[in-house]
Formats: C-alpha cells, sequence, structure tokens
C-alpha cells in the first residue's frame, strides 16, 4: 500500500460507475466577473460619479492621500510602511478600458437613482472620450512614494493630478487609490511587531537582532480569516516585507513569482490541526505519527486539543526518547488559555525533557524544541511573552509568534487615518488657488493646501510645497515618483523592482527612521497658517451681522 492512497485501498477511476456513467445532460458553463472585470466607470464610491457636475470649471486640480496619525494613534511611534501601489496599478489603472464597459456601465447608471432605480447622473461623456482618444487608459497621473518607503505620518503617500476637461475626474479613483491603506497597515503593525521581538532577541539570542531566525518569528496564520483570496495576497504581501514565515500560501506564491522573479519569500513547516490530532485514539499516536513522518526535520504539533497541561506532562515524556532519536525539531503549538502562561509551561517542560543549553547571554536554548503562540497574539501579547521569557532566561529563539485576524483582519482605514483630499486647482483663467479642509469640529482632519513634494531632509521623508526652495540638508530629489501618466511610464520603478529590493528597504529605512519627527516643513507649514488665516478671514466676511 502506497503513501498516495492514504492508507486505503481505492477503486481506479476507470473502473468506477461514475467515472464511465454516460453524461445524462449537458452542462451550461455559469459566465464568472471577476473583479478587476468590472469597469472602472463603477470602481467608486457612487457620488464620485456625480462631482464632474459640481466641481467649478478649471484647467487642471491636485488631490492627495495621507496618513494623518500613527498606527492606532500611537503618538511615540507614528512610522508607517508604504505598500500596495504597484498592485492598484497593475490591475487596474493599466487597464485599456472599451465601449464595452462604457456600455456595461451606462447600463447600470440607468437604474441606479433612489427612489425607483432610475437613471443616476454619470460623466458618460468624460468617458467615452478618453475611451476613444486615450486608448482607453484613465486619463491622469499619479505619483506615489516607492513601495517599502518608512516616513513619519502626514508625510504624503500619493499625489493625483488631471487636466483639461479631464480635472473633473482628479478624485474619482479616490476610493481605489485610498484602498491603499490596507496592505500599508499591515506591514506597518507586522513591522512594529517586529521591533518588539528584536528587543527581546537582543536581550537574549547570540547575535541579537542580527541572527536570522529572527525572520521567521512572527507568522502569517491569517488565510482563513480573510474576506477574499484578494486580501490575503496584499495583506499576506505585506507581512512578507518583514517576516519569512507564513502559512499564507496565496501571498508567497503571488511574492515569489509575481514580484521577485522566482525566488522563494515565504516559507512554512508541517504543522497539524485539532482534526488531525483528534482523529488519532490518543495524542501520544498522533505526536509519533508526526515525528515518524517529518521527524528528522522541523515540525509542529498542536497541544490542547483535550488538556494542555496533560499533553505537556504526559503525552511529552510519553514520546521525547523518540523525539530526540530523529534529532529534528519539534515546535509545540498551544491554542488556547494564558498566551503568557502557555508559552512558559511548553519551554519548562520542553526544558525537562530534552534539555538545554546556556547561550553568551545567559539563557537557555532548548534542546532541538520550540513553542509557538498563536492564539490572543498581538503587539502587547508580543510584548508580555517577550518580557516573560527575558525574566526566565529562556532564549527568544525558541519562541515564535503566530497571527492570523490580528494581522490581515484587525485593521482598518482609521487604524492609521488614511484620506484623499484636493489640495490645488487652477481655474479658467490659468490662476492657481489652493485649497483645505480646515474643520473646526476636528482639526485632526485638516489637510494640505496647494502641490506637493516630499523630499528627504536629514534622510528622512518631509512634505514640502511643491514650488519651496529646499533646505541645504536636503536632497533634492522628489519622492513621489510618477507611477501612472494616463497609461503606463516607461521604466517606471515601481513595476520593475523586485520584492527582495523591497525587504531590503524596509528594513533600512525603519532602522534609519526615527518613531517621530517633523514630517511638515517649515514652508508647508507657513502655508498651512497662512491660508487657514485666510479662510478665518472669508468665514468673517460671510458672516451674517
Amino acid at each position: 500500500m502506497t503513501q498516495a492512497t492514504c492508507g486505503r485501498a481505492r477503486t481506479p477511476l476507470a473502473a468506477s460507475p461514475r467515472a464511465t456513467r454516460p453524461a445524462q445532460r449537458s452542462r451550461t458553463r455559469l459566465a464568472v466577473m471577476r473583479p478587476t472585470d468590472i469597469p472602472i466607470f463603477v470602481l467608486a464610491d457612487s457620488y464620485k460619479a456625480t462631482h464632474c457636475q459640481q466641481y467649478p470649471e478649471a484647467q487642471r486640480m491636485v488631490a492627495y492621500g495621507e496618513f494623518r496619525r500613527g498606527f492606532e494613534k500611537d503618538v511615540e511611534d507614528t512610522r508607517f510602511v508604504c505598500f500596495g501601489m504597484r498592485y492598484i496599478i497593475e490591475n487596474y489603472l493599466l487597464r485599456q478600458w472599451t465601449m464595452q464597459d462604457v456600455e456595461m456601465a451606462d447600463a447600470f447608471y440607468k437604474s441606479h437613482l433612489a427612489p425607483g432605480n432610475t437613471a443616476f447622473p454619470w460623466p458618460r461623456d468624460l468617458f467615452e472620450r478618453f475611451v476613444r482618444e486615450n486608448n482607453g487608459y484613465f486619463p491622469l497621473k499619479v505619483q506615489a512614494l516607492p513601495e517599502g518607503t518608512v516616513a513619519n505620518a502626514r508625510v504624503p503617500v500619493y499625489q493625483i493630478t488631471a487636466e483639461g476637461d479631464y480635472s473633473r475626474l482628479v478624485t474619482f479613483l479616490e476610493t481605489i487609490l485610498t484602498q491603499v491603506w490596507y496592505p500599508s497597515t499591515v506591514a506597518t503593525s507586522s513591522r512594529r511587531a517586529k521591533a518588539v521581538i528584536a528587543r527581546g532577541f537582543e536581550a537574549t539570542v547570540d547575535g541579537g537582532a542580527d541572527n536570522p531566525l529572527l525572520s521567521v518569528t512572527l507568522h502569517d496564520f491569517g488565510f482563513r480569516g480573510c474576506a477574499t483570496v484578494e486580501q490575503s495576497i496584499l495583506g499576506g504581501c505585506a507581512h512578507l516585507l518583514n517576516f519569512r514565515g507564513t502559512d499564507t500560501m496565496s501571498a508567497a506564491f503571488y511574492a515569489q513569482f509575481h514580484l521577485n522573479g522566482g525566488k522563494p519569500v515565504g516559507s512554512s513547516i508541517p504543522a497539524t490541526e485539532h482534526s488531525v490530532m483528534t482523529a488519532w485514539p490518543t495524542e501520544t499516536e498522533a505526536f509519533r505519527k508526526m515525528i515518524s513522518e517529518f521527524g528528522d526535520g522541523m515540525f509542529s504539533v498542536v497541544c490542547d486539543s483535550y488538556d494542555y497541561v496533560h499533553c505537556l506532562e504526559r503525552v511529552l515524556p510519553a514520546i521525547a526518547k523518540e523525539k530526540t532519536a530523529r534529532g529534528g525539531y519539534m515546535v509545540l503549538r498551544p491554542d488556547s488559555g494564558n498566551p503568557v502562561e502557555c508559552v512558559l509551561q511548553a519551554l519548562r517542560a520542553m526544558d525537562r525533557e530534552f534539555g538545554s543549553t546556556v547561550n553568551s547571554k545567559g539563557c537557555k536554548v532548548v534542546n532541538g524544541g520550540g513553542v509557538i503562540q498563536g492564539d490572543g497574539i498581538n503587539t502587547q501579547t508580543i510584548a508580555d511573552i517577550v518580557d516573560a521569557c527575558v525574566a526566565e532566561k529562556f532564549s527568544l529563539q525558541c519562541v515564535a509568534f503566530g497571527m492570523g485576524g490580528g494581522l490581515l483582519q484587525k485593521v482598518n482605514r482609521d487604524t492609521m487615518s488614511f484620506a484623499t483630499k484636493l489640495c490645488h486647482i487652477v481655474g479658467p483663467d490659468g490662476v492657481g488657488r489652493d485649497i483645505m479642509k480646515n474643520p473646526r469640529t476636528d482639526m485632526s482632519k485638516a489637510s494640505f493646501p496647494g502641490e506637493l513634494k516630499v523630499v528627504r531632509v536629514d534622510g528622512v521623508p518631509t512634505a514640502f510645497p511643491a514650488e519651496a526652495a529646499l533646505p541645504p540638508n536636503a536632497d533634492g530629489e522628489d519622492l513621489l515618483e510618477v507611477v501612472y501618466d494616463s497609461g503606463p511610464v516607461e521604466g517606471c520603478r515601481l513595476l520593475k523592482e523586485d520584492f527582495d529590493t523591497l525587504i531590503a528597504r524596509v528594513e533600512a529605512e525603519w532602522a534609519a527612521c526615527p518613531p517621530t519627527y517633523q514630517p511638515v516643513s517649515e514652508s508647508l507649514q507657513r502655508k498651512i497658517e497662512a491660508r487657514r488665516a485666510e479662510l478665518e478671514r472669508g468665514m468673517a466676511v460671510a458672516a451674517p451681522e
């Protein structure tokens, strides 16, 4: 009996009654509509379709997108990792839209108005025109930070420019461009977790944070918690900027073969789930099966299907000799209970059964074993576990963390308050006017006035007015690179850099970027204050006596 039969003899396919039964009816293949098949003319919030009729006439309009605050309102570390614009550009902006797409959108808009499902206003003339005159490409320019850039909140992530009759479409793509918030927020969350784990490595691991084991200490368990495969790819790739450990194969595959030229990016190990453990009459037999199949390598076994403490105190001693004889590395996985105590219990039990060595930091390194805590993990519980291991003198190289929903699901646009706002308009007379949102009821939502550029000052990205002179300590290069200009941009770095380059960029820039700094230049701050004063004067003039 071969391994391929999984222990059960099977009827050959040719002999199967189901296989030999003649087809009794033909099957009609249903049409499939994928997200990228939806016309760009409806890839927006409904009200966007009416804004063309609302904007004033203009020769040119400019808008920009930014994170307005640090992760979960953290004021001590407001860094973010920029990632995800390439996916949006490739899948949506670089599509050449057709008159068939226009007709599909028209059929939709004709029944979209409430009440009564009547005709909804939309700029068919503009959309039809760019399909005919611009080879089907959406007619605007997008500038964006390079993927993997690390900056403080308030540094613009992208800038949109639209000209002529198409000026009125400047914010139509806000809806899909704003979605860069998701992979950027996941990348930031993952990187913040890495900073906490690195602190534990410095205290307990030979080589400190430079030890390559750090790259596999946070494992992505989030695929099943995602709403879509697309989300798992975007969020999973964002995590892979910081760690190599992942069970989200959709992201690992996409990153390896689309973003990294076939070079591996993510990795995992054989592991049991509760269904495997409970399928055996006893946990001991399940452990022995894993040792038999994978005992000379690295593998993981979940330990709380019935009683976690019983597993550590009775099952682990029963299989210790067999495991040691195979010489591999066994990772125990608790999946319920107090996360800190579960990790310590596993480390103590393995130290008792397998022994340990003491490293140069005076910390125990378990022989051939470790623990992965995958339940209840967030940055705070990681910090608590790190502190507990440091206190008990266990090396963090014996501990890994698994995040599922906490990594790919427990974030939203408000986690770092991402927003896109209009910032400049050139009227039909050629006179420019800076635009600024300035709500008295919540000044944290105030936006920047005028066209912008992002330049490194003393090495860190800083926002400037586009026309501003730069200080001597600025390098002069605008980090907002043109990534789309009414069609593909020849030699666009965003679309050419491999994933390994992005990993290196994040690593270097996170280390070099201060947790907080002044991301708004003095020249932009003066412009903000001047525009705010103008708005105050305007309200005073307009106020009734």
